[in-house]
């Protein structure tokens, strides 16, 4: 977008094209150097033009309060729509509960928190330590492997799959889907997974409606909306959707990340190794630091921000890697410190609070606790050099690690 095509409201001084955006793979950690970069460079609020898949312009918030005020402002900031997915199919759908607003969003919480529930999620830590262990028996004597293939992709889908009573040979289809969808900046390629995993998951639903089964996806279908209406189609749909997408990319993501970086800074590898009491602290520091997702929120009225009007339909950011490195809020932000306790809104925040965060925090205690048990002390494998992806979700898409 040039500066000549930016809406009126724009000041072409706020307006730029940000590498971080870029959806590209860059040499350079950008938690340790695009990130810390732009908080030294940009205002509160800033004009991104390709901040939204496919280029798309919308407003970039850097700081930590606004955009915890902006989370807990739902007349102003709606989230209908706002990921574009079931438009980008001529559909009209919406994910639940992460694309709707109040009140409809209070009658889907209430059905969805008691199944995501600590003590629901507690209760299936020995499925993910088998899930663990599995994957780690097939490489930890080999001494090296690509960390993404051999683990970080599998171990969460398989919880998903096993949660939605879908089939786990399908699962090599599903992450090729889920790929298109999350982490391309073709439109025509986003919609082609989504359409894929739409039409996919319809045919599941439709099963069921026919003959329920002891699953998840088949108690969707006893769940109550406004006045004991049980859920439609379009709603089942729309949650289901939300699992898969959610649950096959965020917690390989992390796991990617955190990885990488132990391997690059073994002293903590170490300091985990010896303190396995730490983990739970450090996931969240994890989370802080190299949490990967930028999602949005829509304007729903003329406001402002810092001085800044924003007209209804503008995309305001919601960027948790940049928003949790605010210098404001964290001495030294970009450094990962197991004892910081800091906050952060790497699992969203207020109403919108991520609805699986239990359930990805247990997720990630074990398969840190599990392979740092299994497997000694990693490094790079040498010769590999490592990449890290920009975008709306920033992962390493390759991560070859050896030992002794």
């Amino acid at each position: 977008m040039s500066t000549d095509t930016l809406p009126p409201h724009v000041p072409a001084d706020k307006a730029v094209r940000l590498p971080y955006f870029a959806r590209e793979v860059v040499k350079d950690c950008p938690q340790e150097t695009l990130i810390p970069e732009m908080h030294r460079t940009l205002g509160p609020i800033t004009y991104v033009t390709n901040i939204f898949p496919g280029d798309k312009p919308g407003w970039l918030l850097t700081g930590y309060d606004d955009t915890m005020a902006m989370l807990r402002d739902a007349e102003n900031f709606t989230k209908n729509g706002m990921g574009q997915w079931s438009q980008s199919i001529g559909e009209n759908w919406l994910v639940v509960p992460t694309e709707v607003d109040p009140p409809m969003h209070d009658f889907y919480r209430k059905a969805l928190n008691p199944n995501f529930s600590p003590q629901k999620m507690a209760a299936m830590k020995q499925d993910l330590r088998r899930r663990a262990t599995d994957l780690i028996a097939k490489f930890k004597d080999r001494k090296e492997c690509d960390f993404i293939n051999a683990f970080s992709e599998r171990y969460p889908i398989y919880i998903v799959l096993d949660l939605l009573g879908l089939p786990q040979e399908r699962m090599a289809e599903f992450l090729s889907w889920e790929k298109a969808m999350l982490h391309s900046n073709d439109w025509e390629v986003r919609s082609g997974g989504v359409r894929n995993a739409v039409n996919y998951l319809k045919a599941e639903i439709a099963e069921r409606r026919k003959a329920p089964r002891d699953d998840y996806m088949s108690k969707i279908f006893e769940f109550e909306a406004e006045d004991g209406r049980k859920w439609n189609d379009q709603e089942v749909l729309g949650h289901c959707f939300n699992l898969f997408l959610g649950g096959l990319d965020t917690v390989t993501t992390m796991l990617g990340n955190i990885f990488a970086h132990l391997a690059r800074y073994p002293e903590q590898q170490r300091e985990l190794r010896e303190n396995p009491d730490r983990i739970v602290l450090a996931v969240e520091e994890f989370l802080r630091v190299y949490g990967p997702v930028t999602a949005f929120r829509i304007a729903a009225r003329e406001i402002e921000i810092h001085g800044q009007k924003i007209m209804p339909g503008d995309y305001v950011s919601v960027s948790t890697p940049i928003v949790n490195q605010d210098p404001k809020l964290h001495d030294n932000p970009s450094q990962v410190r197991f004892d910081r306790k800091a906050a952060h809104v790497a699992l969203g925040g207020a109403i919108h609070k991520c609805l699986g965060m239990h359930l990805a925090r247990l997720e990630l205690q074990t398969a840190i606790e599990e392979i740092l048990k299994a497997i000694p002390q990693f490094r790079l494998k040498d010769g590999f050099e490592l990449g890290y992806f920009v975008g709306n979700i920033s992962f390493v898409p390759k991560l070859e690690l050896q030992w002794d």
